[in-house]
């Protein structure tokens, strides 16, 4: 049967486990005295005290205490657990028996096994407990994603798989691998040793992760040594890679030293980090620690054997220890022992444990306080009701929030978990083989929403292996910008490939998941890694190629002019008279409207540019289309009538060749209204034809229309040209029907080549193969048509004149100028 080692009880009580006496080793019949956790002990010891000696909390409540000692053993935690809900005198776990000690909660100790198996069986009772982790942050802070994780044996499983891991992923950390540290204090498991140490060491050093997290006891990092150095190969020390391993809150190096020599503890050790929970001084507990003799504390049954260990000394009839040769006198200074068997200020383990005795405290209390406001509870209950119901406390303990005698706040969030400051301690191997804990930073999680952590990094040791640099633990080298991750198959999320880009799309940031598409006024630059703005061009008078087109719409512009000037200047010679100048003016006019209506489609698209360009050139092109067809009907017309038998038709003067002209351009005018009327064009932005340039062009909103205006103008011109070339072979002397047919032949060819251009071309391109078509055909109709009266007009003058024109070749009259001076009316 387990025996507390301390105990206090008076009205109410608190169990606590504390590890005070342990066999670290096989070879170790003995108990060996672990001096340094003699001040958790006190700690719990002085808080009760201070509690009892508070009238403001519990008042007429006396606080008691069992201690047991776990030994770091889960067997005895498990007997003392137990013992403690059992009756004084049985073995028999019914907490309801006997309640005369009234225990209320227990106070978690340090041991691993311990700390995770005793909850197990407390829940069944709901008895709370109170514990404490944490060390997401600092992974965190130094973006450490890819870790080995090893716990020692009797670990909850189930805890780290269901909670603590799947946590960790959530944020983003991979385990390498998660191991478990054996305990080789227990014999039983001592076959197993050798074993795991020659898998586990093939894990360590041919892994990529550079930290690993130990979770384990205050026995742990012994046996993590005593693992990784078994066996004859002592040599393979020297080919250990550093590491950086990290700690959790219940492991400390600074009574830990490596009989295997000082360069064992630096590959292995040297740069390690950890978390202490932060403590502060406690006025006068230094005082209560000085002043504890084994002579004024009789019901502290341990305070003998601390005292025969930190002195080396054994007591005149004590036959627990005969170790040492001198007696103890009892009157030993306290003060004088030394730093590495107890430590006069106090740790954050002892702190720890004394704001959890508060917390209980106060918890107690805010039941206490709560009967009283219910008057028929307290008629029918009675105080010890409390102690029957204990299970309520965790309710309230979970509420507690106050502030300590020092003043520092203690408070729980929703999951019961302690909301507290956290010191980061990196331990550096000084040359007499000890370990010195520096704090280099601090996490505070009082507020468990957004914890702050603050580093001085200009502290930290690192393992000498690393060479004073930031470790890097990550499953494979960030994917620099440019490049996106890609999951392997098989791996954890931590563990990726790399993969370019695709076109249109960028990462601007290191290890992007997915690359993401530019705004579309941007554009990605060779290395995806920028999205660029996009430059914003259009057919200007500033480039070659709108100033180019410009020049030619000028240039035909003016030989347009300079024609329609000559053909007025001698309109009444021979020539112009027998081309019937009506047309002849109405053609070139409306030629010279064709060329100056490609200035419109140069320069940034505005509405009014956009409604007028196309409107305007299918009007004014199918009016010279028109003019062209009324001529070659004319001529055909006035050569049939001229044959024997064929009466002359009455009309076919100016009155025909308006009406053709006028009947022609209407359809046209009526295509252009319905097109202006349902969907006009409009200003509009091209994004994606040219890479990296927003084009801005006219939108034809409505591609039918727009083909529609070209069809009908490529309708006419094929009429023109089939009626023209019907009449190519007509008397020679001047046959007009010859000039037509080429021309028209040039405009067909230019249109006909005009659409599978356009449909080819994106951008600004689009509007200058239009101005191209529009400038070409233009000219073809001026080259065929005009230029050789033109020729003969300002040239060959002497060939301007009615005798000339009256005889062709064979010295027989001409056709054309008989009817053009005849009663048909074709001379104006």
């Amino acid at each position: 049967k387990s025996i507390p080692i301390f105990l206090k009880s008076i009205d109410h009580l608190l169990g606590d486990w504390s590890s005070f006496c342990t066999n670290l080793t096989i070879m170790e019949s003995h108990c060996r005295v672990m001096t340094q956790n003699y001040q958790h002990i006190l700690a719990l010891v002085f808080a009760i005290k201070k509690i009892n000696e508070d009238p403001q909390i519990l008042p007429n409540i006396t606080l008691g205490f069992h201690i047991y000692d776990s030994h770091i053993n889960t067997r005895w935690a498990f007997r003392s657990a137990m013992q403690l809900i059992s009756p004084k005198k049985h073995f028999l776990p019914n907490y309801h028996c006997d309640s005369k000690d009234n225990l209320l909660a227990i106070i978690e100790g340090l041991g691993t096994e311990s700390s995770y198996q005793i909850p197990n069986i407390f829940s069944i009772y709901k008895i709370p407990q109170v514990g404490y982790m944490e060390i997401l942050q600092l992974l965190l802070y130094f973006r450490w994603t890819w870790i080995g994780f090893f716990t020692a044996t009797g670990i909850n499983s189930e805890w780290i798989f269901q909670i603590m891991v799947p946590e960790f992923v959530t944020r983003g950390i991979c385990f390498a691998f998660i191991d478990t540290v054996y305990n080789i204090g227990m014999k039983s498991e001592y076959g197993n040793i050798k074993e795991w140490k020659f898998k586990v060491w093939n894990r360590i050093m041919t892994s990529r992760a550079n930290i690993f997290l130990l979770f384990g006891d205050i026995r742990t990092p012994a046996f993590l040594d005593r693992l990784l150095h078994l066996g004859r190969d002592a040599e393979r020390t020297n080919k250990i890679n550093g590491k950086v391993w990290i700690l959790t809150a219940q492991l400390e190096l600074k009574f830990y030293s490596s009989k295997r020599g000082q360069k064992t503890a630096e590959l292995i050790y040297h740069g390690a980090l950890s978390l202490a929970i932060h403590s502060s001084g406690l006025q006068g507990f230094q005082e209560f620690i000085r002043d504890r003799k084994p002579s004024n504390v009789k019901e502290d049954f341990l305070m003998r054997d601390f005292w025969s260990s930190a002195f080396g000394c054994n007591f005149p009839n004590w036959i627990l220890n005969s170790r040492y040769s001198n007696l103890c006198s009892g009157l030993e200074n306290i003060e004088k022992i030394s730093e590495n068997l107890l430590e006069k200020t106090i740790t954050g383990h002892s702190y720890s444990i004394y704001n959890a005795v508060f917390a209980v405290a106060h918890a107690l209390h805010a039941i206490h306080s709560s009967r009283f406001k219910y008057k028929k509870m307290m008629e029918k209950e009675t105080w010890t009701s409390v102690t029957q119901q204990s299970w309520r406390l965790l309710y309230f303990l979970k509420q507690v929030s106050f502030n300590n005698t020092i003043g520092e706040k203690v408070s729980f969030d929703q999951n019961g978990v302690l909301l507290t400051v956290f010191d980061v301690i990196n331990w550096v191997l000084f040359p007499n083989k000890s370990f010195v804990g520096i704090k280099i930073g601090m996490i505070n999680s009082q507020d468990s929403r957004d914890p702050k952590l603050t580093m001085n990094e200009n502290l930290i040791v690192w393992n000498s292996w690393f060479n004073q640099v930031q470790p890097v633990s990550v499953c494979n080298e960030k994917c620099q910008t440019g490049y996106r991750k890609q999951k392997k198959e098989g791996k954890p999320f931590c563990c990726y490939d790399c993969i370019p880009c695709p076109e249109g799309k960028i990462s601007e940031w290191e290890d992007m998941p997915d690359c993401v598409e530019c705004k579309e006024d941007h554009y990605p630059n060779e290395q995806h890694n920028i999205c660029i703005p996009k430059t914003v061009i259009f057919l200007s008078y500033n480039e070659t190629m709108g100033m180019g087109l410009a020049i030619g719409a000028v240039f035909f512009s003016l030989i347009t002019v300079a024609l329609l000037k000559a053909f007025t200047v001698h309109h009444n010679t021979p020539i112009v008279k027998a081309n019937n100048r009506d047309l002849t003016y109405t053609l070139l006019i409306s030629l010279l409207l064709c060329f100056l209506s490609t200035l419109l489609f140069i320069g940034q698209p505005q509405k009014i540019m956009c409604v007028l360009q196309q409107s305007v050139f299918g009007i004014v092109f199918s009016i010279a289309i028109s003019s062209v067809l009324a001529k070659t009907i004319i001529v055909v017309l006035a050569f049939m009538a001229t044959q024997p038998g064929t009466k002359k038709p009455r009309g076919m003067g100016k009155g025909l060749s308006s009406s053709i002209v006028f009947s022609c351009s209407l359809i046209q005018v009526g295509i252009c209204t319905m097109w202006l009327s349902t969907s006009p064009p409009f200003p509009d932005a091209d994004m994606h034809s040219e890479m990296g340039k927003i084009t801005l062009q006219c939108n034809e909103a409505s591609p039918v229309m727009f083909y529609s205006v070209i069809g009908y103008i490529g309708f006419l011109a094929i009429a023109s040209f089939i009626v023209a070339f019907f009449a190519r072979n007509l008397p020679d002397s001047f046959n007009e029907a010859k000039s037509i047919t080429f021309s028209m032949l040039v405009f067909c060819t230019v249109w006909l080549s005009f659409v599978p251009t356009y449909l080819s071309t994106k951008g600004k391109y689009m509007v200058a193969v239009e101005i191209f078509s529009i400038l070409a055909s233009g000219a073809g109709l001026l080259s065929f048509i005009f230029f050789p009266k033109w020729y003969i007009i300002v040239m060959k003058p002497e060939l301007n004149n009615r005798g000339k024109l009256n005889e062709d070749v064979d010295g027989e009259p001409s056709v054309v100028f008989l009817q053009a001076s005849g009663p048909l009316g074709m001379q104006a």
